[in-house]
């Protein structure tokens, strides 16, 4: 069946507000950044780092790989804040933490980050999917930030949102597993996603996004010669709760008053002993939650 959203989901544009193309504007006067976000379920651009910084981070990937390709490879396929200071410090930052803050209020915990990652010329994609389907979370009071380090755009696959489907509630999705999908499951939903009702998701290096864990998205393959790198954290309110297991969190702002989540600290330095236990107990239990009734396991780090 297509989906279908209300005419209050669709995109407005301000004169006074100047967006990249495609985007709405996130901060007019008349209308806040929470109703903005209840309403559309996405907000974008924000700038976090400068395009410089964005570049020295990306650098930084790419020593890591060629000095301890092994380390790297696993670190960047699954939740690389364990292990990686810089990383846990760009989770907490401070720019990114007051928008989020808006949506989620000011208990904040991060629960998972991630690299969704494309090559010049690289034919992977992601489906249609909402990223609470597998996730193991209650309530879905969760927000992820998309954080480019090399510049996002449609001509090399940025981020795709239906605005408004967040408010449909969990959709069913279907396993794909196929070759190509950046997506651990390679799930989908199953309804008809009209494209002409995406917006692309344009962010500059050092810029950012932030998506409601139900907002219909995806991504097209990189066909250019620009590499499109993002770096993803998972927030979630401290009331959240993990469903299947007991994982760990990093309380990033506010208090904790409920203790759902093991506390994660952050690493003394670049992939320190005891980030690693800590990592190697965890991996194992989240990604036991992610799969849970697949059909087969997650892939290889590459």
């Amino acid at each position: 069946m297509p989906i279908e959203t209300s005419a209050e989901t669709s995109v407005e544009t301000s004169a006074s507000a100047p967006v990249s193309p495609g985007l709405a504007p996130v901060e007019p006067e008349a209308e806040s950044l929470g109703a903005r976000y209840e309403r559309d379920g996405y907000l974008a651009p924000f700038r976090v780092l400068e395009a410089d910084e964005a570049e020295g981070h990306w650098q930084r990937m790419q020593a890591l790989r060629e000095e301890r390709p092994e380390d790297a490879a696993a670190a960047f396929s699954f939740n690389p804040h364990y292990l990686l200071p810089w990383l846990y410090d760009l989770a907490r930052h401070p720019k990114i933490l007051d928008k989020v803050e808006r949506v989620l209020g000011p208990d904040i915990l991060v629960w998972s980050t991630g690299f969704f990652s494309k090559k010049p010329h690289d034919p992977s994609y992601v489906s249609w999917h909402q990223d609470s389907t597998y996730w193991g979370l209650e309530p879905p009071d969760i927000v992820s930030a998309w954080v480019a380090f090399t510049p996002s755009r449609r001509a090399n696959g940025c981020m795709r949102v239906v605005p408004g489907t967040h408010a449909l509630g969990q959709i069913e999705h279907v396993d794909g597993f196929a070759d190509g999908n950046l997506l651990s499951r390679g799930q989908e939903v199953q309804v008809d996603v009209d494209e002409a009702d995406a917006v692309d998701l344009e962010l500059e290096p050092g810029e950012f996004s932030l998506h409601h864990v139900r907002i219909v998205h995806g991504s097209n393959p990189n066909p250019t010669d620009v590499p499109r790198i993002g770096f993803v954290v998972r927030y979630i309110a401290t009331h959240c709760r993990q469903i299947g297991g007991r994982t760990p969190a990093a309380l990033v702002r506010g208090e904790d008053r409920y203790g759902h989540f093991d506390p994660l600290p952050c690493p003394r330095e670049e992939f320190d002993p005891e980030a690693r236990a800590v990592y190697d107990a965890a991996t194992p239990v989240l990604r036991s939650i992610l799969f849970r009734g697949a059909a087969q396991g997650p892939r290889k780090p590459s």
